[in-house]
């Protein structure tokens, strides 16, 4: 059963109560709370966090960022629907799942809308109208199953989100839930940021591919501006947001260099997320994905920042160790706007609608159950992804699994890219394999 909302409030304010003396002895006292008060599968990630604080580094200054530049509300609610809910709650239901023999789902990615203020390159959000849109009962009830799923961590996709101004009742009612947003910062004002302030349970992640000159290359001409207005609208109203730099050939040393980390410090941002380039939309190039050396550097430059910056970044590819390999299917999945249940953001094909089957026969659907039991593709997962990394599988699934194109252009991944994306992955494996024998498998 859940545990009460009385106690979490009331954890959540003794919490803030230690905290609010900002001291690295009083962070370390706090975790030593939530070590005891953690299920045995949770205590070794909170032990290794104590020990972050212990070393008193970039880390301490980080909490003390979050506890001078957030608000109140928006504290409570990530402590409460995220943190505490991780701890104590939700850990219990995805072991359920799992005996059960299905997806022991973490995160549910969803596309309410795919109309965009923008034209980007390479993107998947355009050409659509509002009729296209997921209908809110229908987002109503996908979230609920969720919750039921042991979910309580959602993130909002598009499109452009804030075209929706209906999402906040939805923010509203599932209040016990914790809801990151992807946007591209144009609609973002004042207004936006006192909704976000009461609500608390939102964090903005801004698309950002680096300066100006990058960003503006891919998201049209004077982007990147609107984006740094919108950081500062939000750092004024504190509401924690973070940036997503999706990671190009052109600006693949840009967005993990020490000037532009620091710019997004500077700015109020909390998170860092890097997601590599795919030609998932009927793009007939590879020329814009980063080369297999510059997924290493970022793989370097991630250690680099996160021993010296008071950031959290989350590298999409180079964390797989971490999680097993490939999540999709499993910890993540993706419902797009037209309610097609798809294993990850990049891969759009579909054996199940939201709008026929609940969620949890989607995620135990034979096209998931087949991905899940090839996972992880590789021994080696630094290389987990089974589009451009292994893309052998997305083959040999698009072939013998009846499954359908969420978008035009689709199949192109698997179809007229082929010869591509096979030396592209054969490059990959020589890069990674040797990295992941010298400093992966002996530890």
């Amino acid at each position: 059963m859940p545990i009460k909302h009385s106690l979490k409030k009331e954890i959540s304010k003794k919490t803030f109560q230690t905290l609010s003396k900002a001291s690295d002895e009083n962070v370390i006292r706090l975790v030593g709370l939530f070590e005891k008060i953690a299920p045995q599968n949770k205590k070794k990630m909170v032990v290794s966090i104590k020990k972050v604080f212990e070393k008193n580094g970039p880390n301490s200054v980080f909490l003390k960022r979050i506890l001078a530049d957030v608000s109140k509300n928006c504290q409570e609610k990530f402590l409460e629907n995220f943190i505490l809910a991780e701890l104590l709650e939700n850990p219990k239901e995805r072991d359920k799942l799992v005996v059960q023999g299905s997806a022991p789902l973490f995160n549910l990615l969803i596309s309410p809308s795919m109309r965009c203020t923008l034209r980007c390159k390479g993107c998947y959000a355009e050409n659509y109208k509002k009729e296209d849109d997921l209908p809110f009962d229908l987002l109503d009830r996908v979230i609920g199953e969720a919750k039921e799923m042991g979910v309580t961590f959602f993130t909002i996709l598009g499109g452009e989100p804030f075209m929706r101004e209906d999402l906040f009742d939805i923010y509203k009612k599932h209040s016990d839930a914790y809801f990151q947003v992807f946007s591209n910062g144009t609609l973002i004002n004042e207004e936006i940021a006192k909704k976000l302030i009461e609500v608390g349970n939102v964090m903005v992640q801004f698309s950002i591919e680096g300066f100006e000159k990058d960003t503006d290359f891919r998201r049209g001409q004077g982007t990147y501006q609107k984006v740094l207005r919108a950081m500062d609208i939000l750092k004024r109203n504190k509401v924690p947001f973070g940036y997503s730099a999706c990671v190009t050939r052109k600006n693949a040393e840009v967005v993990v260099s020490d000037e532009f980390v620091d710019l997004m410090i500077e700015k109020g941002a909390l998170v860092g997320w890097y997601f590599l380039y795919m030609p998932v939309c009927g793009d007939k190039n590879t020329n814009l994905m980063p080369t297999p050396e510059q997924r290493n550097n970022q793989r370097l430059r991630r250690d680099y920042i996160r021993k010296n910056k008071p950031l959290f970044i989350v590298d999409f590819w180079n964390d797989a160790p971490f999680v097993g390999g490939c999540i999709a299917a499993k910890y993540y999945s993706h419902i797009n706007n037209f309610g097609d249940v798809e294993p990850c953001i990049f891969t759009h094909f579909a054996q199940a609608n939201i709008k026929n089957v609940s969620l949890r026969e989607a995620m135990d659907c034979p096209f998931f159950k087949e991905i899940r039991k090839r996972q992880p593709y590789s021994p080696n997962l630094l290389t987990p992804c089974m589009l451009i990394d292994n893309p052998k599988v997305s083959r040999e699934l698009y072939q013998t699994c009846k499954i359908y194109p969420t978008h035009p252009g689709a199949p192109t991944l698997v179809n007229e890219l082929k010869d591509d994306l096979d030396k592209y992955s054969s490059e990959v494996h020589r890069i990674f394999d040797k990295v992941w024998e010298e400093e992966y498998k002996k530890s």
